[in-house]
């Protein structure tokens, strides 16, 4: 190779790697993850920068969907925060702070007088869902991670068919990634019957542009305006029949009422995400009727939001807890926010009770989980290993009132890289329901003892701490 040409070649490196340095210093990010990446970029030339092009690039200030769209879509008649009932009722004033938090770091509105069932079970939740598409008169809106190509994803697609040629309009996305499997006679037969099927993000090589490690991450399901679904659970078999692992353990909610229009309102954002078109028409949000007492927000975090609203809501609730927070979490990769607040819940006298399963889909994640665990055991936080099949619940309930219920991870990547979505529900009956949740998952859970597992081997320990270093990955 001429010797100009691997001068130039060198020139260039050097150049971008000083491009790249400098604008990850102006972001101001956290000075560990900072240093990490710099080093990566020195000690693995060409390599390191490209996984820095692709993989670490801050888009929270860059809005991937301007704010006056999003405006257009949420200025919905009952979508206005109302602080009537808040003021004039004593129980709801008690989470004023939580409320106004939620609104202001993402303009999470609260709903009130609605109608909540949790749903536990693979098979009760297909068929609550399949119940409610199958009514269906007007519209039906359906978003999540992971569509597998198996027999409840299939029975979905006939019922998308039979209720698009019955004349419902049907709008579907799914995440690019997760949802590779899907193939293009799946995808096909749903666009000839007249389904609007797009995916989130598609994978573009465009070097320094990349967005491929930002993926939608949220769950839901809106028929006619009038009932929604969202949760941690994805379409595929294995929450039914399981697979290696055992059958998923997962949580869903269904609502009816005004909480509808903040799902509704998350799919047409997303919707306008995918395909650009922005709709507004009010036949969408339908004037809810009343149910019960209680106030729900539909809160969603993305890479392009302004804070970090699940992660600031979820810490803030566990700060402020007087008697007991029970989690549910497949992964628990937690930030440093989410871990002080245990900690500091725990040690001023908080029940912190922190539920994971046995072992998980991802060896790196079981790793990086492990890794954890002594720092949560030393504050007094009782830990409980799952072992009936895979626990890929998301559920945290608070003091016999506050439910949090989404697709948000305790990790890293849901709070700060993932488009998520998670409900925060402000009600005794459905706090209740959740707790007795978690004791009976109890009786098939096995608790760890903080003096056996500190006496784990230094290789085992090794491994774990080799693999937190990669934790914003997983």
């Amino acid at each position: 190779m001429p010797k100009l040409l691997i001068f130039l070649l060198i020139a260039i490196y050097i150049y971008s790697l000083a491009s790249a340095i400098s604008v990850l210093l102006l972001e101001n990010r956290n000075a560990v993850k900072s240093l990490s990446w710099i080093l990566v970029m020195i000690f693995l030339p060409y390599l390191g920068l490209f996984f820095y092009l692709v993989l670490g690039q801050n888009y929270r200030k860059q809005k991937l969907i301007s704010k006056k769209s999003i405006r257009r879509i949420t200025d919905r008649p009952g979508n206005k925060f109302n602080i009537d009932p808040l003021s004039t009722n004593r129980i709801f004033k008690n989470y004023y702070q939580l409320i106004q938090l939620l609104f202001k770091n993402g303009e999470s509105a609260a709903y009130s007088n609605n109608k909540i069932e949790v749903l536990a079970e693979g098979f009760s939740t297909f068929d609550a869902m399949f119940d409610a598409i199958s009514s269906a008169k007007e519209h039906i809106h359906i978003e999540f991670f992971i569509f597998e190509d198996d027999l409840i994803s299939n029975k979905l697609r006939e019922l998308l068919i039979s209720k698009a040629k019955q004349g419902v309009r049907v709008r579907m996305i799914y995440d690019f990634l997760g949802s590779w499997v899907l193939s293009k006679k799946y995808l096909h037969t749903l666009e000839k019957a007249g389904v609007y099927a797009r995916p989130f993000l598609p994978f573009k090589l465009r070097l320094g542009r990349s967005k491929i490690n930002f993926r939608n991450h949220r769950k839901l399901l809106v028929v006619d305006g009038k009932i929604g679904f969202t949760g941690g659970l994805n379409v595929a078999d294995r929450y039914v029949y399981g697979n290696t692992l055992g059958i998923w353990r997962d949580t869903f909610v269904k609502f009816e009422g005004a909480a509808v229009h903040g799902l509704q309102q998350m799919f047409l954002i997303d919707w306008y995400f995918v395909e650009g078109k922005l709709i507004t028409d009010l036949k969408y949000f339908p004037q809810p009727e009343e149910y019960n007492e209680n106030l729900v927000q539909i809160v969603s975090s993305g890479p392009d939001t302004d804070w970090e609203s699940i992660m600031q809501g979820i810490c803030f609730a566990i700060m402020t807890s007087k008697k007991y927070v029970y989690i549910h979490s497949p992964y628990f990769v937690p930030t440093d926010a989410i871990l002080n607040a245990m900690q500091v819940a725990s040690l001023s006298g908080v029940d912190i009770r922190l539920m994971l399963p046995e072992k998980s889909d991802s060896r790196l994640s079981d790793y990086c989980t492990s890794s954890y665990i002594q720092q949560v055991l030393d504050a007094g936080i009782k830990v409980y290993r799952y072992n009936k099949g895979f626990l890929h619940s998301k559920a945290i309930v608070i003091d016999d009132f506050i439910s949090i219920v989404g697709s948000a991870n305790m990790d890293e990547r849901s709070f700060t890289s993932n488009f998520e979505m998670n409900a925060f529900i402000y009600e005794k009956g459905t706090a209740i329901h959740l707790k007795e949740l978690f004791f009976n998952d109890l009786k098939n859970c096995y608790e760890l003892n903080s003096e056996q597992w500190s006496n784990r081997t230094k290789g085992q320990k090794l491994k774990e701490s080799s693999a937190r270093l990669f934790s914003p990955l997983v």
